[in-house]
């Protein structure tokens, strides 16, 4: 039975119900027998279709039999004359759906209203027909419809102009033939129309730039009148400008168009314009002038709808353009005590972001009255505009750490909590004088909160900052309430947390070893084992002297290994006296599937690596290489990149190559397939030629001996090098192979062959293959471990480029180095940016890079570089690759 919508007036205490209430499937299907009376009563009918539609959009489901009996009664009713009858029958047969045996029933009949001289018959035949037919029958009314669209009755044209839009998906190669009579609807006057001819005029030619250019170009004269198409081609026009590369004098095209619209008397229209202007990649302070101007006099709209969308894209344009929004001030101030409370919690964020150091106080005051009205998805956004307040303005850390922790304490779901939580550790990071002051706080929160991942969260948080604290031994206690009074997750978490303290100050290592001994007393299995292993490890019974560096690194060092590649390590280990040995697990990020890449179209090239299964790729190819005598002494294996296609898609011959990486040679794979079922190749080699890689010297190669049709193979070329250094060189790859002619039917092969050669692309060892991608947990202690003993810094000038994204991209692909902490993503209309990239250089060096971006001119980027490793020629290297890159 479908539920009744019950709806409750505010200012009544009775309560209305809706007229379907208690309405079933079977009593409807009985009522739908009128239709079949031979007076017809319109005005019945018509109810009995209301509650038919009721039932399919609240999700009834009718059976075949129940659905075709409704139809073919519906049919029926196309002999009434009364119009509103008829336009519910239409509704019916749309939601119908009827199959194509159905369909022909009803064909004849809103064909003949399509040609009706009753415009309302018109335009919906044309809606259900073009609903409910196939292509076929569409050849046959396609001459109607595009009459329809030139039609001088709005309604018929926008019928059949937006059928021509949902046909496009089904029919593109009919409707694109309309292209003409679209043309000439887009002249229309009727302003729904111009919208529709519009729209599916852009639909049509979308997939041809210079098509959508032309269009763009000729419609920004003037000749659009409707504001809903104004406002289609404005977006247009911002996609336009997007691909088009800026002019040589920096002047964009179309912004003139653009600026013309904020004078348009329709408010959409000016809206429409100010957002495409704001969101324009790099746009200038002198381009968001106008649309600032205009975004500013919605802010004192009578009309709560446009206040919130000026405030709304004023806090987006305050994120990368703050002092182009402080002329904004005043009018949002009167905005914070608006009635409506999106706008006042999106005023008072763009307020935070612009503001300046002596009004945060003020501001602090006035968001405290309204934090408790508002959902939590703009809690969100308040907090987060505090935090990056709170960084502008280190000074004024206190008051807004406080206001953070007290609306922690407040009701909340988890996102909620979390952003405030995530706010207050960055704070603590980032401002050294808000260190106790937050960790005392978020002791505070623990004491009471619901989530067990915030909690693990923060004591593990603890365990990292607060042995570096003036006085440990006040956190303590806040840690050891949780393995009374928590969950087995945080226990196992505080017990973690106390070794932590116990290892890294030495004067709290006894009282610390008493509450652990306590510990190994807990009902969970888990608890019980960490504290073992913290006991028997950081060891000398709890005495008060210093903890061993190694066991300090063993137990709360940053891991360098990525934990999938523990997962698989570990599955494969097999129990035998050797114990498990975890040097041995590769700490390559594993950044795509085990099969090797393809280009579209080709078969798998190759091995390289087991097809299928867990094991990480480094394992794989060291099993393989391993495998072969002539590389069996080369030592333990570096790394292996990612194949790289060495042929176009559809040739004859499919052939990618794997760089493997030692410390001495460097091994070509090439993974070869034969495409051509007539053809057997043998003695399939790769010739090198190296004579562009001055210090590469050829030592091994190791041919394939027979190559069948769709069946792939390798062949292997080493090379030798100097010791630990990432010599680079370019290399030519022919392929040299014996053809011998395969009899398809029969798989007979000929005995004589012919010796031929086939081009490969060249390949490049570039110094990126001498860095294996390694993450670190936490980038900031990774980077203070290391120390500043091999630090070295420079600028570097990027020159111009696209987007900042762009340059971070390439500086990324460049180095070959690991992402962290999300920091290879670039911000929408960014002006700089900061990226920081791990990895392990050849030789086993780890080494950390802090990149930091900026847009020096139109669109000149500048770029400063650190790097710390443990080698100071490593980090000397790291500058030259960037330097000759």
């Amino acid at each position: 039975m479908a539920q009744p919508l019950v709806k409750k007036d505010d200012d009544r205490d009775d309560e209305e119900y809706s007229p379907f209430l208690g309405i079933e499937k079977g009593a409807v299907l009985q009522e739908a027998r009128v239709f079949n009376d031979p007076q017809l009563d319109p005005r019945r009918c018509s109810q009995v279709i209301t509650k038919l539609l009721y039932l399919l959009n609240q999700g009834e489901t009718f059976t075949k039999i129940e659905a075709t009996e409704v139809f073919f009664a519906v049919t029926k009713l196309f002999q009434s004359r009364d119009i509103g009858l008829r336009r519910m029958v239409y509704l019916m047969i749309k939601e119908l759906s009827p199959s194509a045996d159905e369909v022909i029933i009803v064909t004849s009949s809103l064909m003949k209203d399509m040609t009706s001289k009753t415009d309302m018959y018109r335009a919906n035949a044309i809606r259900v027909l073009c609903r409910i037919t196939d292509g076929t029958l569409l050849t046959q009314i396609e001459r109607y419809l595009k009459q329809a669209i030139v039609d001088k009755n709005p309604v018929v044209a926008s019928a059949a102009l937006v059928s021509g839009i949902h046909l496009l998906q089904t029919t593109p190669e009919i409707v694109k033939r309309w292209s003409n009579e679209v043309q000439e609807a887009v002249q229309s006057r009727a302003a729904l129309v111009q919208f529709h001819a519009l729209a599916l005029l852009h639909q049509i030619r979308q997939n041809d730039r210079l098509a959508v250019s032309k269009l763009v170009t000729s419609l920004t004269r003037g000749t659009v009148r409707s504001p809903l198409a104004q406002c289609l081609l404005i977006r247009y026009t911002t996609q336009v400008i997007r691909e088009a590369a800026t002019t040589q004098t920096g002047d964009r095209p179309f912004y003139d168009f653009l600026e013309s619209c904020l004078r348009h008397k329709a408010e959409m229209v000016i809206f429409e314009a100010a957002r495409a202007i704001t969101e324009l990649n790099g746009v200038t302070n002198r381009e968001l002038t106008p649309a600032i101007t205009v975004l500013q006099l919605f802010l004192s709209s009578s009309k709560p709808v446009l206040r919130f969308a000026a405030v709304r894209t004023l806090n987006k344009v305050a994120m990368t353009h703050p002092m182009a929004v402080t002329n904004c001030n005043i009018d949002m101030e009167s905005l914070i005590s608006d009635q409506n409370r999106s706008i006042a919690t999106l005023a008072i964020t763009t307020l935070l972001k612009t503001g300046n150091e002596s009004s945060v106080d003020r501001l602090m005051k006035q968001i405290t009255n309204f934090m408790s009205d508002i959902a939590d998805e703009f809690k969100i956004v308040v907090v987060e505009a505090i935090r990056s307040l709170c960084l502008k303005f280190p000074l004024k850390y206190r008051s807004l750490m406080n206001f953070l922790s007290n609306i922690l304490r407040e009701e909340g779901g988890f996102e909620y909590k979390k952003a405030i939580v995530d706010s207050i550790v960055i704070l603590i990071r980032d401002i050294p004088d808000a260190k106790e002051n937050g960790l005392l706080h978020l002791c505070e929160f623990i004491e009471d909160c619901e989530f067990t991942y915030l909690s693990t969260q923060i004591l593990h948080f603890l365990g990292t900052e607060g042995p570096k604290t003036s006085d440990p031994s006040k956190y303590i206690r806040y840690i050891y309430n949780r393995v009374h009074l928590e969950n087995a997750t945080v226990r196992a978490a505080a017990v973690s947390t106390l070794a932590k303290f116990g290892a890294m100050v030495d004067a709290l290592k006894p009282r610390v070893f008493v509450l652990l001994r306590r510990c190994l007393y807990d009902g969970d299995d888990e608890v019980r084992d960490r504290a073992t292993l913290y006991l028997n490890t950081v060891g000398s019974d709890g005495e008060v002297i210093e903890t061993d560096k190694d066991v300090k690194d063993f137990l709360f060092g940053s891991l360098d290994i990525p934990l999938a590649n523990i997962e698989t390590s570990l599955k494969n280990y097999e129990p035998a006296e050797q114990p498990f040995d975890i040097n041995s697990v590769p700490k390559e990020v594993k950044t795509q599937p085990l099969a090797e890449k393809k280009a579209p179209g080709k078969k798998p090239a190759g091995l390289g690596a087991p097809p299928s299964g867990p094991p990480s790729t480094v394992d794989a190819y060291e099993k393989l290489l391993s495998s072969i005598p002539e590389f069996s002494d080369f030592g333990k294996l570096f790394k292996s990149a990612a194949p790289v296609e060495l042929t176009e898609a559809e040739t004859e011959y499919a052939v990618n190559v794997v760089k493997h990486i030692f410390d001495r040679h460097v091994v070509f794979q090439y993974n070869c397939t034969n495409t051509i079922p007539e053809q057997l190749l043998e003695n399939v080699t790769v010739i090198v030629d190296a004579s562009e890689a001055e210090e590469f010297a050829e030592v091994a190669s190791k041919p394939l001996r027979s190559l069948p049709y769709d069946s792939p193979g390798q062949t292997f070329v080493a090379f030798e090098k100097p010791e630990g250094v990432p010599a680079v060189g370019k290399f030519s790859n022919m392929l040299r192979f014996i053809v011998k002619e395969v009899d398809p039917t029969t798989g007979d092969v000929e005995d004589d062959g012919v010796e031929d050669e086939y081009q490969l692309e060249d390949l490049e060892v570039v110094a990126a293959d001498y860095v294996m991608k390694v993450g670190v947990s936490n980038f900031r202690n990774a980077w203070e471990s290391i120390g500043p003993d091999f630090e070295r810094v420079d600028e570097y000038g990027l020159g111009p480029r696209e987007s900042l994204a762009e340059a971070v991209s390439a500086v990324i692909s460049l180095l070959g180095m690991q992402p962290c902490e999300g920091t290879e993503v670039v911000a929408n209309n960014s002006r700089s940016h900061t990226c920081l990239l791990s990895g392990v250089f050849i030789g086993n060096v780890k080494v950390l890079v802090r990149l930091q971006f900026g847009i020096d001119g139109p669109k000149e980027v500048a770029m400063k570089l650190a790097v710390r490793s443990e080698d100071d020629n490593v980090s000397d290297m790291i500058h030259e690759i960037v330097a000759s890159g």
